[in-house]
């Protein structure tokens, strides 16, 4: 069951950041140890993780030392779905080389079905970090082993959202939710069935998996009509920032295991 695997010139041309060699110059202190994503990449290779897809901020200063994240999937971890709704457990790895941040890995899910990705909530599933400070290969193994380790945790949050059954009201509910998510403060207007409606078949139902993934879908892609707070109707724009994207992702889930 292949997914795509990335190349270091795939790579490249996506987050050119991953390959910065030193950290930022005057923006890192004498404690900084620089560690180049690229190296992680090729240690998580060896751990039999490879590279799914990377992404950088867009920066106007300090270019090549922004915010990136580089997503790793591994064929031998995955979840087989009885309906054919297989499932592949995602490291998503953030970084940056400005001295602003560590290493930090989340755990995530990838669909194949609709080739959604989905970002497991720190408040079940912390994040955890390396320090610019030093790093060492086994550090890493045991960090991996570690999120590997509590995979299972993952296969029992999708049961208990499949065997949820939502009503009319709880899903008009969660959807309106989600818009408060993904708008925050601003005072919108978006009718709920617009981001209940099912792309596909197998998307089709009232369980909180399928319901949660049509909204993440949703919310995330755009498209969906919304009345601002002056009248004017407009359309939602794609999430491109990963910044964002992980953060509504993250909410997202969490706001779904309050409903099991």
């Amino acid at each position: 069951m292949e997914t795509t695997k990335l190349t270091l010139d795939d790579i490249r041309s996506l987050a050119p950041s991953v390959f910065t060699d030193h950290g930022a110059p005057e923006k890192t202190s004498e404690r900084y140890v620089h560690i180049p994503t690229y190296q992680v990449i090729e240690d998580m290779d060896k751990l039999g993780w490879y590279v799914s897809d990377a992404k950088e901020i867009k920066a106007r200063k300090r270019v090549g030392y922004q915010k990136h994240l580089v997503v790793f999937r591994n064929e031998d971890v995955f979840i087989k779905g009885d309906d054919g709704d297989h499932v592949f457990p995602q490291i998503l790895l953030s970084n940056t080389h400005d001295g602003t941040g560590a290493f930090e890995f989340r755990a995530g899910l990838f669909r194949l079905i609709c080739s959604n990705g989905l970002v497991i909530s720190t408040q079940d599933f912390s994040s955890m970090k390396i320090r610019h400070m030093g790093y060492s290969f086994k550090e890493l193994q045991g960090l991996i082993t570690g999120i590997t380790e509590r995979m299972p945790l993952v296969v029992e949050s999708m049961n208990r959202f499949r065997e949820k059954q939502l009503t009319e009201e709880q899903q008009i509910e969660f959807a309106l939710a989600a818009i408060g998510i993904r708008f925050g403060e601003d005072k919108v207007s978006v009718e709920p069935s617009t981001i209940l409606k099912a792309n596909r078949k197998e998307d089709e139902g009232n369980d909180l998996w399928v319901v949660f993934n049509r909204v993440q879908e949703h919310l995330l892609n755009g498209s969906f009509g919304y009345t601002g707070v002056r009248g004017k109707v407009r359309k939602a724009r794609p999430v491109k920032n990963f910044q964002q994207d992980v953060a509504i992702n993250e909410k997202l889930f969490a706001l779904a295991e309050q409903y099991v």
